[in-house]
């Protein structure tokens, strides 16, 4: 029925939506064009104005400045952490040289190091299917370990992808994380992704890099996927926790800062 709260929600729904893409809406245009009646978005205009989602006016309705205000400190949170994240691999690509064999496993930071890599000529095997969405070089020749299909990350998972990886030596390992610490390692929020990190770092016979935002460095995730024996190199920013940063040093793990912030 046309009564159930789920119907009403919805309603109301499209009216904020339709009122943050016109800014200001008529009583009358609305009810057009949800089909119902004059009495009823009037109603809905006092539910939604309660709540401060919406200023009634002139017959009809804007969306509240502070729905706009949070959705732009979204936006603009939302830029800075691509900024942040491509500076991240942009530093981590200075690493890469001519004929290397690199890993990258399924994390958005990681994967952007293949916008970086200028004309070198490299082998990259990865589980991650964002990579086929990507404008890369014809000098980057992609392997794409393949297997069951996570489809929150585009990630590839179980036997297949693990079994692709333990036949390669890389000459380095990129390995984004959820969290690193020097107490516990790396560690990832998704389970089936541990084996997979677990054997890119084992099976790296050159510098392996973990790259990782400040907001994850001290921290430990929920699943374990390496030891912080098996990292050389964590490249972060510079708001990254000092104590932790000077524990890291001390576990023999080597630092990089972007230049970005």
């Amino acid at each position: 029925m046309k009564n159930t709260k789920t119907f009403i929600l919805k309603r109301q729904e499209a009216i904020l939506k339709y009122l943050e893409e016109n800014n200001f809406a008529k009583t009358e245009e609305l009810a057009k064009f949800l089909n119902t009646s004059n009495v009823t978005i009037r109603r809905d205009f006092q539910i939604l104005e309660e709540k401060g989602l919406i200023i009634r006016n002139h017959g009809g309705a804007q969306v509240s400045q502070n729905i706009l205000n949070k959705k732009f400190c979204d936006n603009d949170a939302t830029n800075k952490n691509e900024i942040l994240k491509s500076s991240i691999a942009k530093k981590a690509a200075e690493f890469i040289e001519n004929n290397d064999i690199i890993f990258i496993n399924s994390s958005s930071t990681a994967i952007k190091i293949l916008q970086y890599i200028g004309d070198k000529r490299i082998v990259v095997i990865t589980n991650n299917g964002k990579v086929l969405g990507m404008n890369l070089s014809p000098k980057i020749e992609v392997i794409l370990t393949g297997g069951q299909v996570y489809g929150r990350k585009q990630s590839m998972i179980g036997d297949i992808a693990t079994q692709i990886i333990s036949t390669i030596t890389a000459t380095k390992c990129f390995i984004g994380v959820s969290g690193i610490a020097s107490h516990c390692g790396i560690s990832t929020s998704v389970f089936q992704e541990t084996t997979i990190n677990m054997k890119m770092l084992e099976n790296c016979n050159g510098p392996t890099f973990v790259l990782a935002d400040s907001s994850k460095i001290g921290i430990h995730h929920n699943f374990s996927s390496g030891s912080i024996d098996n990292v050389n190199y964590v490249i972060t920013d510079k708001n990254a926790d000092e104590s932790e940063v000077k524990k890291l040093k001390k576990k023999g793990v080597k630092v990089i800062f972007s230049e970005e912030n």
